[in-house]
Formats: C-alpha cells, structure tokens, sequence
C-alpha cells in the first residue's frame, strides 16, 4: 500500500470541511493537515491531524512556522490561505523540502491583493470591469460619486485590500433619519459622514467607488496549470436561496482570458456581477480556491483532488463540460462536531529562540492526532434539485 498523500491547509474557512471531504474521496490516500488560531474552527476536527498555530506573527516568521511545519510533517502538498504571497515568495524553500504549494506564481498573489491594480491590469487587456475609482481623499469621493451618479449607478465603497464583503458600504445622500433604526441593519452609509471622516483623517486613505452591482452573482471556480491554460472552469449562480451551474461563454471565456493572461494558476475564483444593460462584469478576483468550491460536486467535479494531482505532477481525469450535470439546488444547514477546547498557541516572535528549528516549536503547536470523524451533513450541505439548469 503507497504512503498517503499529506496535504496541510493553514488558516483556512469552515466551510472548508466540504473541501477535506472531497479529498479524502480520491482514489489515492490523503492524510489531511490542517491549522487555525480558532480551537472552535471545525476543521481541525474534519481534519486527520487538526491543531493550534500561532497568532501574530509577521509575515516572515509565519512562513518560518510554515517552513518547519512542513518539514516535521513531512508535508507533501501546501494548500495556504493566510500569507499567501509571502509564502509563495519562498516557493523554492519549500520545494527544497518535497513541500509543492497550491498558489499561484506572486507576481499573481500580489497583483490581485490589490482591487486597484487588479482593476487597472484587466482594463488594460480589455476584460470587462465595472465602472470604479480609485478613493484616497474627500476630494477623491467627491468626485467619483458624481461620475457614477452621472452614469445612472448607486455609488458603493469597498476597501482597496480585502476578502469577501469586508468594508463594504452603500453610499447614500439621504439624512440620517429614525427610519434607519428599524428593521434589520444594512450596509448604507451616508455620504456626508464619510466625506467628513476622510476630511478629519490625518492619512490619506484606499478605497473604491464604484456603482451597485445588482444580482444574480455569478462565481466561476477555475482549476489552472501553474504555468499553462485553464483545465476546468464552471459557473455557480446566486439568486437568493436558489443556487445553479452555468457554462455560458459570457461567464467561462472572460475567467479564462484572465487566469491565462495573469498565470493565476492551481485554484481561484472569478466574480461576475451585471451592470445598468445587463453586461456581465468582473467583481472580484480570488487567488485561491472559494468556499463554494466543493458545491462542484454535484455535477460531477472534484477540483480540490485535482489541484493535488496537478501538484504531484500528473494529469488530472476531468469529466469535458458538456458531460457535466448542471442542475439547480439549495444550501441547508447542520451540524458539525468540534474538538475538545484547547489552549491558544503562543505566537511564534514570543517562543525563544524564534528560529532555532532544534527547539520544541512544534512540539508547542504541534496537531492533534484524531480519528477520521464519522461522515456528517456538516456546517452545510447540498439539496440537489430534480430539476436541470
């Protein structure tokens, strides 16, 4: 019987479990590593070995901690999420310890972490972008808000750097008034107060503006040879609690320009959203793998186990896209088992020395050996629709 593959996720979501699931379906042995700060966080249950990391470090002793992780475990395949670009900074470290990283290249990483070079780079090339503008003082806002405004749009303000919806905010110019306090919180802000805290802010700031983008959101998962062509890529749709899969070309052939244009290899995701003519237009662009990702599965594709093959140099077996099951369905919630509360680990900078690789630091920090938990239906699983797309 062959050693099983060891592959470590560090830091990584909770939806993440689905992910865990999915490789241990392969046809070859996995052993799963995984790591997070959170003693709740469900992975480390999911996982074969889940354990403690340290918080806090800066970038570089993180991917020292990595480093050693890697080596005392003797870890075959490095999927990380936190610091991606440092790590990818030092891919030659860890291959020269048999470690191979699902990331892609850092000139990629570095080019994506910022919305505004993201934004300039694929405007360059012709991708297609919404309208937006890049914000650092009042007069900066000001101005953009009457561009969009102009244009017909919404104004909206998201941070420059970022994942997710972090910082996003509606801007309004209707007063603060009661009505405000009913109902449910959302995400308007007035104008004025936040042209008067970018007035009163003593550095300049980074934000965009950029129209509302109505639905339905389209989130393309794409799988992407680390220095070559796209090798799989489909569409999930969102429109409230109805999820979908598409393979329109309005969707799959912009994901491909960029991925390729861009060496965004292994995993990423490309956003899509509409504006005012129904257009589809890039939103986001992830250098990693969604946490949507393994609602794949439904129609037929494993990408989490692909992108290992990929990393240990073979050809990942991919079903064409028009064999593929595209079919409608829902997210329900369940419930997901934990491991027994443990101790916060100590930040790597607070364990002397830092660096001597010949001190107990793992010992510290080191995962848990559990057993393979029995399957459940997890923090979230997937209802499939008899119904086809």
């Amino acid at each position: 019987m062959s050693a099983p593959v060891r592959v470590w996720l560090n830091r990584t979501y909770a939806e993440n479990v689905f992910f865990i699931d999915l490789l241990r379906a392969a046809p070859q042995q996995v052993e799963v590593h995984a790591t997070h700060v959170d003693p709740d966080s469900p992975v480390l249950a999911a996982a074969d070995f889940g354990g403690l990391e340290p918080d806090g470090l800066t970038p570089e002793a993180y991917v020292e901690f990595a480093l050693d992780f890697c080596a005392r475990n003797r870890i075959d395949v490095f999927l990380p999420r936190l610091g991606q670009l440092a790590i990818s900074l030092r891919r030659r470290d860890f291959e020269a310890l048999g470690t191979t990283l699902i990331c892609p290249s850092a000139p990629a990483v570095a080019l994506f972490e910022s919305k505004v070079d993201g934004y300039a780079a694929m405007d360059a090339v012709g991708l297609p972008t919404p309208l937006w503008r890049h914000v650092r003082t009042a007069d900066d806002l000001r101005a953009a808000v009457r561009d969009i405004e102009a244009a017909g749009g919404q104004p909206c303000l998201k941070p420059a750097t970022g994942a997710g919806g972090e910082g996003f905010r509606v801007l309004s110019r209707e007063p603060f008034s009661l009505r405000r306090l009913a109902g449910f919180v959302d995400a308007t802000v007035q104008l004025d107060q936040v042209m008067a805290a970018l007035e009163q802010s003593p550095e300049p700031a980074d934000y965009l503006v950029m129209p509302y983008l109505s639905g339905p959101e389209v989130s393309v998962d794409c799988l992407t040879s680390p220095e070559g062509p796209l090798l799989a890529a489909l569409g999930r749709t969102k429109r409230g609690r109805r999820r979908g899969f598409t393979a329109d070309p309005a969707y799959l052939e912009p994901a491909r320009r960029l991925v390729e244009e861009f060496g965004v290899g292994y995993l990423s995701n490309v956003q899509f959203r509409h504006d005012r003519d129904g257009r589809p237009v890039i939103l986001d662009v992830n250098t990693r793998p969604s946490g949507g990702l393994h609602q794949l599965r439904l129609c037929g594709l494993n990408l989490p186990w692909a992108a290992v093959e990929l990393a240990l140099g073979g050809t990942p077996r991919l079903l064409p896209t028009a064999e593929l099951v595209l079919r409608d369905y829902t997210l329900v919630s369940s419930a997901q088992p934990l491991l027994p509360r443990q101790a916060v680990a100590p930040a790597l900078e607070r364990i002397d020395p830092i660096l001597d690789r010949t001190a107990p630091i793992v010992e510290r920090t080191a995962p848990v050996a559990l057993p393979v938990p029995v399957p459940v239906a997890g923090v979230e699983r997937e209802v499939a629709a008899l119904e086809p797309a």
